[in-house]
């Protein structure tokens, strides 16, 4: 769960930057940009990790299969 801590970290980020800018008016766009960016890297984060658990999970499905075609070739072999 290491990313997810990540990714609320860094929404934390952005949430502090656009509640400053509520009060600092003389920096408020670029207290509002930094909050996007720090969304921006949340939002990548969040990507890269569910990548990598779809990838993970594909892996995990395509190698039963592989294991169940390799008995059936062997059971077909013993047969003969």
């Amino acid at each position: 769960m290491e990313a997810v801590e990540k990714v609320r970290r860094l929404r934390a980020m952005g949430s502090l930057c656009r509640q400053q800018a509520a009060y600092n008016s003389m920096n408020k766009w670029k207290l509002l940009a930094e909050a996007e960016y720090w969304d921006h890297l949340a939002h990548l984060e969040l990507s890269s990790y569910f990548q990598q658990c779809n990838a993970i999970s594909s892996n995990e499905r395509e190698q039963p299969q592989a294991i169940t075609n390799t008995n059936d070739a062997q059971r077909a072999i013993s047969a003969a």
